[in-house]
């Protein structure tokens, strides 16, 4: 498996496919290579672009060096960079998206980006909501607990208790708790949903911000900031589409903006 390794001496592992402009894809929290959204879309950007699709330290084969802060992921981001030549697009999912634009605020090599439904939720929330949530994942890992605090997390994003228990019983659940600690990671990069409009201000490269018509309204506002708040912002809705979009949705539209 080819991997590079970041500043701290971690090392992260990545695949590459096709051929082209390179083009990284960022997951969001709980998902890596082997269980995400982004193989299926490097399968279908892949004739246009290098695609490289990576595991986030503490996930899949990377390893991870503590303590986390953010800057060690935008280091993490700044090698994979390098190794496709210094320059490449980016694509962001989520927290994977505040992790993108983080690194596009640094001159990381990122010449244009495209972010989806970055959870900047405290434009649409009071900021209590989130603080709760970061106390009672901190208590639940530091006592070990990692299948409570994946169960916080998937009430935290709206998924029914029912559905939750049921998750618990199949057999994935295991690699679930496996990168629970990264929850924290998703928690600290993300700031209690607060969106960094001085960082967002200094990203000056083409920025493609993309929400879901049928998500929730609180991550169609927070898109809708995030895009007024860069200088080079544009929002695009993806009509019928939620959080959960769809590689089949999503691919022709960054090919679009990539290639523009």
């Amino acid at each position: 498996m080819p991997h590079v390794t970041s500043a701290d001496g971690t090392t992260i592992a990545y695949e590459r496919t096709g051929d082209g402009p390179a083009l990284i894809l960022v997951d969001g929290a709980m998902c890596h290579r082997a269980a995400g959204p982004m193989r299926p879309l490097a399968a279908l950007l892949q004739d246009r672009f290098t695609v490289y699709t990576y595991d986030r330290r503490g996930r899949g084969d990377s390893s991870d060096t503590p303590p986390y802060a953010p800057a060690r992921e935008v280091e993490d981001l700044r090698a994979l960079v390098a190794e496709a030549g210094g320059q490449a697009y980016a694509h962001g999912m989520s927290s994977g998206a505040a992790l993108v634009l983080a690194a596009a605020a640094t001159g990381s090599g990122i010449i244009r980006l495209s972010l989806y439904e970055p959870p900047f939720t405290e434009e649409a929330e009071d900021g209590v909501r989130a603080k709760e949530y970061t106390e009672r994942l901190r208590r639940l890992l530091d006592a070990g607990r990692r299948g409570d605090a994946v169960a916080l997390f998937m009430a935290r994003v709206g998924v029914p208790a029912p559905a939750v228990e049921g998750m618990r019983a199949q057999p994935g659940w295991a690699g679930l708790e496996a990168i629970a600690p990264t929850l924290a990671y998703d928690d600290e990069l993300l700031d209690g949903g607060r969106l960094p409009r001085e960082r967002a201000a200094a990203v000056t490269v083409p920025v493609l911000v993309l929400a879901g018509g049928a998500g929730h309204p609180a991550l169609q506002r927070a898109a809708r900031a995030t895009a007024d708040a860069l200088p080079s912002g544009r929002l695009r809705t993806l009509d019928g589409q939620t959080h959960d979009v769809a590689p089949e949705a999503l691919a022709p539209v960054l090919t679009e903006f990539f290639e523009s």
